[in-house]
């Protein structure tokens, strides 16, 4: 029997049963939160709810819109209210779906410096002045040839970030399998990369995703 593909997470989350590699640093950019005019905040991910509580708590006094399992649950751990929340992302998606349910609140997005969607000129072609907020960028983290991971290991790639953090570091090798938190992530892989989508937008989803293919794949 062949020797058990090993699993690497680039995800700064340590998880069992993988082999922690994070790609990215996060660094906090704004030293206030521009609240006002807005009456409803829009969060994309976890770390944006966490940087938006170290420099402003006040944020939790109003309604936001979550996108993704993980960022909900970061809003309500932390004591915000959620009044929104897609099953499913994807950005043209998620756009059309604002449009349709909130287009007469005013929404402040606190988001990172990079986005792979441009939400803000999108629901502007239908009326909506989405407010942007800059508060926090990520950096990728180097790596030395010798710590590139194993042939044949499959590798969790949990945002666009990460993906383009890897290869800064390393050369794709054609005997890994990827598997991608969500389509908006796929899209970054290299050509002809070899991939699996998990089944929610959650690390957990593709850790389960990871062990699937571990006991499936020789």
């Amino acid at each position: 029997m062949s020797e058990q593909r090993a699993i690497y997470l680039l995800s700064p989350t340590h998880r069992s049963g993988t082999i922690p590699m994070p790609m990215i640093h996060f660094s906090t950019v704004a030293d206030r939160l521009e609240l006002e005019g807005c009456d409803t905040l829009m969060f994309t991910s976890k770390q944006a709810v966490v940087t938006a509580d170290r420099i402003d708590t006040g944020w939790k006094e109003y309604p936001s819109i979550a996108i993704g399992a993980a960022t909900k649950k970061q809003i309500e751990d932390l004591g915000g209210k959620v009044i929104y929340y897609p099953q499913s992302y994807y950005g043209e998606t998620l756009s059309r779906d604002i449009i349709t349910r909130f287009s007469g609140r005013k929404i402040l997005y606190l988001r990172p410096k990079e986005v792979s969607f441009d939400s803000k000129s999108f629901l502007k072609k239908a009326g909506i002045d989405l407010q942007e907020q800059v508060i926090y960028e990520t950096g990728c983290i180097s790596y030395n040839e010798a710590e590139k991971p194993v042939r044949n290991a499959i590798i969790i790639f949990t945002s666009p970030s990460t993906i383009h953090c890897f290869l800064k570091s390393f050369n794709w090798d054609e005997s890994y399998i990827a598997v991608v938190i969500g389509r908006a992530t796929k899209v970054h892989l290299p050509e002809n990369a070899t991939y699996a989508v998990a089944e929610e937008p959650l690390i957990s989803s593709c850790i389960k995703k990871a062990k699937f293919l571990q006991e499936n794949t020789f």
